[in-house]
């Protein structure tokens, strides 16, 4: 038996990447309709991008090859979907990402505000979840963890160490107080000592257990609150123009936020309650830090956190442009339309109902300073100037040459998107969202609360298995047919389901964050599926509730909006 299932886990991938295709190919053959040539592809790319058996990023690329072999669009309309203005929006904000990542940007502020915060176990916990979360809505969710983790990991040893010292201390006291305490007529001492060292070194496991899981936690909660934060924000950016060509501006960066942020906020804190609650019990003793230990803890974390922050050295130039670049960059999305008043946008760069100017124009913009801000001081003093730095060019070099920016994007991210907004463009052309919007009319008759909670369920259940990027690629589509098809805000279930997406908490290999901090041993499975699974509860609660009060007013998520209607879609 053990050796049939060695044979099977061998041939797998092969028979999964050569069988699949033939496997399917009935289906065209026997239902020869565009729609259905459309939806081959389709299967094809969710089962390659669910097993993985070649890389997400090259499995995007089938569009290209096969939309032509197979008539449903020609060649130019298939590659013009790999490189449109959203791709352009994320590629931007990697590039301001890396800046912040090569200078150690991310690791200063992450440090300031942790000495900030103060070093008892609670506060440090929602400070770990409260910078990462921070981080991880600008940089990307991996980077944010792998710098982060190894802080906690450091913390988390120093406080071992010195509460094995602490121990150490007491038990010599101890031994010597039942000496004396055996000179007197009719005592009794009680030494308890194995009893309490197994309960301290299990509430150490469940700290170190608590301290490492919020950090991958929040690097997944804190993405959903920028439009740039992660993969499936901005594959519905670029589905909803894809889709509905008339929704313009529904979905911006400052719309968006207004949305997603105070989401992320009630989510991280009950993500934190959570974690006390099933890892420290609550115990107010354990967790604000009383006793001899507890303060000797504090006082080591505390330690810790400055002798990092130290090895950063001074604030430097390259730091502080850095850091304006950012602010730009934050300031100009959010002013480009606020919505409640006339942005900058309606100056010079809007005519009628073109809009020149959009949330990509920003960010490459602020990209390409990047290459042009010095990370130096340019050196003034020509006439005092030794031999050896009249040689050296006037100009400094720039805060990111092409190199470093090369190597740290992740341009695969890039064709993923690219592969799914071909696919909407397939699927809108071949007839197959209009084919599955009229299966889906009987939904008509369920209440719209409940669909977006099933439905969000599904996408937090499947996106434990396959890519949050792939999963958001392939189920939007699907769910922006249901909703015309029914005549309800296709936003009404967009919304949630891109969320959704993005958690996976249950399991190491669900996302890189979740993988990074398995690596590090303190967790088993079991803990990742029995923390997680109420992770993913609150989530799809917290995501529920936004959806139905604030979300219902930023998005006018009550009225079925023209941008929708079949008869503006161009196809």
């Amino acid at each position: 038996m053990a050796s049939a299932l060695s044979y099977v886990s061998k041939f797998k991938s092969f028979a999964i990447l050569f069988f699949t295709p033939l496997l399917l190919l009935p289906l065209i053959i026997l239902m020869p309709a565009k729609f259905v040539r459309c939806a081959y592809v389709i299967i094809l790319m969710a089962i390659y991008w669910c097993t993985e058996v070649i890389p997400l990023a090259v499995t995007s690329l089938m569009p290209a090859l096969l939309f032509p072999l197979l008539k449903i669009l020609d060649s130019k309309q298939v590659c013009v979907q790999y490189m449109k203005d959203t791709n352009m929006l994320f590629l931007g904000g990697l590039i301001v990402a890396v800046a912040v990542e090569h200078w150690n940007l991310h690791k200063r502020i992450a440090l300031r505000t942790l000495l900030w915060v103060g070093a008892k176990p609670a506060q440090l916990m929602l400070g770990f979840m409260g910078v990462t979360a921070f981080l991880s809505m600008w940089i990307s969710n991996t980077a944010t963890t792998a710098m982060m983790v190894p802080i906690v990991e450091a913390v988390l040893q120093q406080m071992e160490a010195t509460s094995t010292a602490t121990e150490a201390g007491l038990g010599a006291l101890e031994l010597a107080d039942k000496g004396k305490a055996s000179e007197l007529p009719g005592s009794q001492v009680i030494f308890e000592g194995p009893a309490m060292g197994q309960r301290e070194n299990c509430d150490r496991k469940s700290m170190c257990k608590a301290m490492t899981l919020c950090v991958c936690y929040a690097a997944s909660i804190g993405g959903t609150a920028t439009l740039t934060g992660t993969g499936p924000n901005v594959v519905l950016l670029g589905q909803m123009h894809e889709l509905f060509p008339d929704s313009k501006d529904t979905v911006n960066f400052a719309s968006w936020f207004g949305f997603a942020f105070p989401n992320m906020v009630i989510m991280l804190l009950l993500a934190w309650l959570w974690l006390q609650c099933i890892y420290m019990g609550f115990n107010f003793k354990k967790s604000w830090g009383c006793g001899l230990e507890r303060k000797n803890n504090e006082k080591a974390a505390y330690e810790v956190l400055q002798e990092e922050y130290r090895k950063l050295g001074p604030f430097s130039f390259a730091e502080v442009n850095v850091l304006l670049c950012f602010f730009l960059l934050v300031s100009l999305w959010f002013s480009r339309d606020p919505g409640f008043m006339p942005g900058w946008l309606s100056v010079a760069w809007a005519e009628g109902e073109t809009q020149y100017a959009s949330d990509a124009t920003v960010a490459i913009f602020v990209a390409m300073l990047l290459f042009v801000v010095p990370s130096q001081k340019p050196k003034f003093n020509f006439c005092s100037q030794t031999e050896e730095e009249r040689k050296i060019p006037f100009y400094p070099p720039a805060l990111l040459n092409w190199k470093v920016t090369q190597e740290k994007v992740p341009w695969g991210i890039v064709l993923l998107l690219g592969g799914g907004f071909a696919l909407a463009k397939g699927c809108e052309v071949s007839g197959l969202s209009e084919w599955m919007g009229k299966q889906m009319e009987p939904l008509h008759a369920v209440p719209p609360a409940a669909i977006t909670l099933i439905l969000s369920l599904l996408v937090a259940v499947f996106t434990e298995c396959t890519s949050n990027v792939a999963t958001t690629t392939l189920f939007l589509p699907i769910f922006a047919s249901m909703s015309r098809s029914i005549g309800l805000n296709p936003l009404y279930v967009m919304l949630p389901c891109t969320l959704s997406a993005s958690f996976a908490f249950m399991l190491p290999v669900a996302t890189p964050p979740n993988a990074i901090v398995f690596a590090y041993g303190h967790l088993k499975v079991s803990d990742m599926v029995k923390t997680g699974l109420m992770m993913n509860v609150i989530g799809v609660f917290c995501v529920f509730l936004a959806v139905n009060t604030w979300g219902r007013v930023i998005f006018d998520l009550d009225h079925f909006p023209d941008w929708a209607n079949v008869t503006h879609i161009e196809t």
